[in-house]
């Protein structure tokens, strides 16, 4: 905007139902899985917005990434979920990614505390 002004929360949501955009969240969404030829991208604990402009609909998502190999038959093994704020604990005590803090979990029977002592003593 020139001039610097700034829009305001109200503002811009005028403006996009003008340009006919709708936004909306999907609540309740526990993971997405986008799926490859060789593997399979789980988004767990995820937050989803999804787009409508132009008779087409986008959708915006964030949460905690595993990447899961997919077997020669195309299947890959089952994602055991643990709460958001376990993942984040360990990840922040540790400084390991999501994927070593949800290992870490697993073998520890979802145990963040165990799972932190497990991944410090490697």
């Amino acid at each position: 905007m020139a001039g610097g002004m700034r829009m305001n929360d109200r503002q811009m949501k005028q403006a996009m139902k003008k340009m006919g955009i709708k936004q909306s969240s999907i609540e309740d969404v526990t993971e997405v899985i986008i799926r490859t030829k060789s593997n399979e991208i789980v988004l767990v604990n995820a937050d989803v917005v999804c787009v409508e402009m132009g008779g087409g609909k986008s959708y915006q998502i964030s949460g905690t990434e595993i990447v899961r190999e997919l077997g020669a038959d195309g299947e890959s093994t089952p994602v055991v979920t643990f709460p958001q704020e376990d993942i984040e604990l360990v990840m922040s005590q540790t400084g390991c990614d999501a994927q070593k803090a949800l290992e870490a979990l697993k073998a520890t029977e979802g145990q963040p505390a165990e799972a932190i002592l497990k991944i410090m003593s490697e």
